[in-house]
């Protein structure tokens, strides 16, 4: 799957926190912004409550449910900066994706 197709899946799953703006930073692969603000998930890099840094490849395997996000974090894999509990919710939200 590529990057816009993600964007676009994310879309039409509502796969955004209501009222947050959660960046996912794929390093050299760019971003995608899960503007709940807006109710949009654009491949825009912008400014947002909380930023999740994670490898592409580290990413397909969280959202396939290969790679345990608890897991993610503890060893690395992921990184967190802002508002911690976004994060937390965005479990529910990668739940959206396993259709």
């Amino acid at each position: 799957m590529t990057k816009q197709e993600l964007a676009t899946k994310m879309q039409e799953a509502g796969a955004f926190l209501p009222g947050k703006k959660v960046k996912v930073d794929f390093g050299d692969q760019g971003a995608l912004m899960l503007d709940g603000v807006a109710g949009a998930v654009t491949e825009a890099d912008g400014v947002a409550d909380t930023t999740l840094k994670v490898s592409w490849a580290d990413w397909e395997a969280l959202s396939s449910g290969q790679l345990d996000g608890m897991t993610a974090f503890m060893t690395g894999k992921l990184k967190v900066e802002g508002d911690m509990s976004n994060a937390m919710q965005l479990q529910g939200v990668l739940g959206k994706l396993k259709d």
